[in-house]
């Protein structure tokens, strides 16, 4: 069984994603971590050294890769990962388990304020434009998170509770 993960950082596809895995004794890969691993540099250095493009055609490749070799597993990708390309119809096509966890635009703008630092994106982003930035970016990438199987609103459920109703709607 293959379930993947979309939705805006700080959303919770990692949380989600490996409460989900251990819950069904499924092996969990999160996307951004993967392409790191494979390239034995950070995000924001390939970004830097290489460039946008660069990282984009490594994204594909290697969410083929995982979607192609793996049989069961939970894959979280990254926020940026379903607008990009072939990308979303490349996990479309993979899996008809796909979920948008989608969480609201004040709660984003709570959680993600708490990791400005380790987001680059937003890390030059001052706190009072952090809610105008973050429904600009939501209203871009909405077209793209919306085209999932499944859409989970999950600013007033709990990981816990997500997982459950994942499960329940697992095809």
């Amino acid at each position: 069984m293959k379930i993947v993960l979309v939705g805006y950082m700080g959303s919770g596809k990692t949380t989600v994603g490996k409460l989900l895995a251990k819950n069904m004794n499924l092996s969990f890969l999160d996307l951004d971590d993967y392409i790191e691993d494979s390239e034995k540099k950070t995000i924001p250095d390939i970004f830097k050294e290489k460039g946008e493009i660069y990282f984009r055609k490594k994204e594909l490749y290697y969410l083929e890769e995982i979607l192609n070799k793996e049989k069961n597993i939970v894959l979280s990708t990254g926020g940026g990962t379903p607008c990009y390309g072939v990308n979303m119809s490349t996990i479309l096509s993979a899996t008809k388990n796909v979920f948008y966890i989608k969480v609201g635009i004040n709660e984003l703008v709570k959680r993600l304020s708490l990791e400005k630092e380790h987001r680059p994106l937003i890390k030059n982003i001052k706190d009072e434009e952090m809610p105008e930035f973050i429904g600009k970016h939501m209203f871009e990438r909405s077209f793209f998170y919306s085209k999932a199987h499944n859409t989970l609103n999950t600013d007033t459920r709990t990981p816990e509770e997500t997982v459950e109703t994942i499960k329940q709607l697992l095809v």
